[in-house]
């Protein structure tokens, strides 16, 4: 039973009380939720400054926190409804970060034939991209997939189609140079807030040996784990609470989720069973909602997947899965990330009901 969207993560407790008792106890199986109040005495001078800026004085002398943690995954967020209900917009891009953004005159990327290496199996050209071997590796296998557009923000649905489908045959062609190595990683940083060190569009792939990357095996362990505990699929019962709390936006056969945990601003998450039109459709539906409608100018992206070749692990049922999250204004200083993030637990103030309904209200015109 699914609830009409809206709300606030604010109220996440008084959904969760509300939903039927079986859809109360997949929620218990997956997250702990609690919640923490904040208080504080400021100043009389402070005082007409806090109420312009937030609303009430009340709201900040008594600040309630949502914490969050998936039990399956040990991932959790701890969410400041009073950020959450003032986020802060971006900055609308000045005329020399426009120009940093559109200038193609000295770009190595602009001319890939000429000023990137290829791979030792050569390139993969698609469409609308161009591989090559990436200069400082992350692992044995890793390449860039180039774009033809330089404005790493512009982009159109067949496109980012082209991007996705060029990044798995350059995954398909190492495996064959390299039967051991075939566990696949796609990531698209997109621009420095990223830690993308090339302004002009790109994503890059990797394919590594032995296992999979520590992050992916261990969402693969914990869904065994959890079928094991409760007989249940782990991914299927994440779909079914954030369904029943309102929290999702069905694009097919694939499913989008702003996440309830989520690592950073704005994570969203798309599953989807097959590497299909609807997976890579739902993507361009979250980055264009992410852009247009929240005025995202950074993020980061990547894509879980199954191995490219049988190996000893179980990756039954286990989907391909899209993670995506906001960097944050290009133009900031600070970062968005800090020692809450890298060893406790992740603080984030975009409430994830403001994002599905930015999903839902996305112009299903233009979404193919």
């Amino acid at each position: 039973m699914a609830v009409e969207p809206g709300g606030s993560i604010a109220e996440l407790d008084t959904r969760v009380a509300a939903l039927p008792m079986e859809d109360r106890r997949r929620f218990e199986q997956i997250f702990d939720l609690g919640a923490a109040t904040g208080e504080l005495v400021p100043p009389e001078e402070m005082r007409p400054w806090l109420v312009a800026q937030f609303g009430s004085l009340e709201a900040v002398c008594r600040q309630r926190i949502v914490k969050i943690t998936n039990r399956v995954t040990m991932e959790g967020t701890l969410f400041n409804a009073l950020r959450a209900r003032r986020p802060l917009q971006a900055p609308p891009l000045d005329d020399d970060l426009r120009h940093r953004l559109e200038d193609r005159h000295d770009c190595d990327f602009c001319h890939p034939d000429r000023r990137t290496p290829p791979d030792t199996f050569g390139r993969i050209r698609g469409k609308h991209c161009i591989t090559a071997s990436n200069v400082a590796k992350i692992d044995g296998w890793h390449g860039v997939i180039v774009f033809d557009e330089h404005h790493p923000l512009r982009f159109t649905a067949s496109r980012v189609s082209d991007y996705v489908d060029t990044a798995q045959e350059w995954a398909r062609a190492a495996h064959r140079a390299d039967p051991a190595a075939c566990y696949p990683f796609f990531l698209w940083n997109c621009l420095w807030r990223s830690g993308a060190s090339i302004v002009h569009g790109h994503a890059q792939i990797a394919v590594t040996r032995a296992r999979h990357y520590v992050r992916v095996e261990s969402w693969r362990r914990a869904a065994l784990q959890y079928i094991q505990a409760h007989g249940s699929d782990y991914f299927s019962d994440l779909v079914a609470v954030h369904r029943a709390l309102g929290l999702s936006v069905a694009h097919g056969s694939a499913i989008i989720l702003p996440s309830l945990t989520p690592a950073k601003e704005k994570e969203t998450l798309i599953l989807a069973q097959e590497f299909d039109s609807d997976l890579k459709s739902a993507l361009y539906r979250v980055l264009r909602t992410l852009i247009d409608q929240l005025q995202v100018q950074s993020f980061t992206l990547v894509l879980y997947q199954r191995p490219l070749c049988t190996t000893v692990e179980d990756w039954s049922g286990f989907p391909h899965i899209i993670r995506i999250v906001d960097r944050g204004s290009v133009q900031s200083i600070t970062s968005d990330v800090g020692a809450m993030e890298f060893f406790a637990q992740s603080i984030v103030t975009a409430d994830p009901y403001h994002l599905t309904a930015a999903l839902l209200s996305a112009n299903q015109e233009e979404i193919p």
